[in-house]
């Protein structure tokens, strides 16, 4: 049995399913099975005094899935973040690669989980897109501001 030098982490165990089909023991797919971390609920979370920088946590589950993760990526050399091509997956790459702590992880995009599409994606890796991910949070952060501190007041004033 061969064992994996590379690991590609995907959202959902399905896809990791139909991806080994065509690439076989060559890479270990793993699943975060979605956001591995997020603000937490009942607070703000977010420091208006710091740039509206925001604070993450990890649920229980998460952190099972988290340290399930880093357990697989012992013995990996090389990690390959293909969540969703959006904002939210490129949120939920960087939040993998900052939970983890990667070093230098490659973040892969593609439309269709078919074996030309995912060979194609391999083929031209490129980093996070911390502009995307920004764009995440920035809508992460006015939801959570307009949910604890207009909300409370709108219901007041109707």
């Amino acid at each position: 049995m061969c064992v994996a030098k590379a690991a590609i982490i995907v959202e959902s165990p399905t896809k990791t399913r139909t991806l080994q089909r065509f690439l076989g023991e060559q890479y270990s797919l793993l699943a975060s099975m979605g956001h591995v971390r997020d603000l937490p609920e009942g607070e703000l979370a977010v420091d208006v005094d710091k740039g509206f920088e925001p604070t993450y946590t990890s649920t229980p589950q998460q952190k099972k899935t988290l340290n399930a993760l880093k357990k697989a990526l012992k013995n990996v050399d090389e990690v390959y973040l293909a969540s969703d091509p959006d904002r939210e997956g490129e949120a939920i790459a960087w939040h993998l690669a900052q939970a983890l702590e990667l070093k230098d992880p490659k973040r892969i995009e593609f439309n269709e989980i078919t074996e030309p599409a995912v060979r194609s994606a391999l083929e031209h890796p490129r980093t996070i897109d911390v502009e995307r991910v920004n764009a995440q949070q920035a809508r992460r952060v006015l939801d959570r501001l307009v949910g604890y501190m207009l909300s409370p007041l709108l219901w007041e004033k109707l």
